[in-house]
């Protein structure tokens, strides 16, 4: 799975709420990655069947739809192995052993530097 056109990892935001998802879009795109986004699971599958270059997908744990953000997280796992999974809540305590292998969580409210960090460790544990 190489970068997308632009050298960038590519990564998807998954998040219902659009300012947060906003937010995330901006914060991953000023550290130099190039930002994706979804609101809700539904979208996110769409987006993967057709765009290959997805290395990460940063996903809200609570969202309506057919799949919250954990069902996402194994579909994806599943389907598409290579990509790494970095998951986000308010409301759910989450542990590493709660998302796929390679998974990372961070807890809302978070800050700018704690999602930076979840997305080059999980790039990191990918090469």
């Amino acid at each position: 799975m190489g970068k997308a056109l632009t050298g960038r990892s590519v990564i998807l935001i998954v998040e219902d709420d659009f300012f947060l998802r906003m937010d995330a879009v901006d914060i991953l795109s000023h550290a130099g990655y190039l930002a994706v986004e979804a609101g809700d699971a539904d979208e996110a599958i769409a987006i993967l069947e057709v765009r290959p270059d997805i290395h990460v997908i940063f996903t809200d744990v609570q969202m309506p739809g057919s799949m919250d953000g954990l069902q996402l997280a194994r579909f994806v796992k599943n389907r598409w192995p290579p990509i790494k999974i970095v998951g986000t809540s308010g409301l759910a305590d989450l542990g590493e052993k709660d998302l796929p292998e390679g998974g990372c969580f961070v807890s809302k409210p978070y800050q700018a530097a704690e999602i930076v960090r979840a997305v080059g460790e999980v790039l990191g544990a990918r090469q």
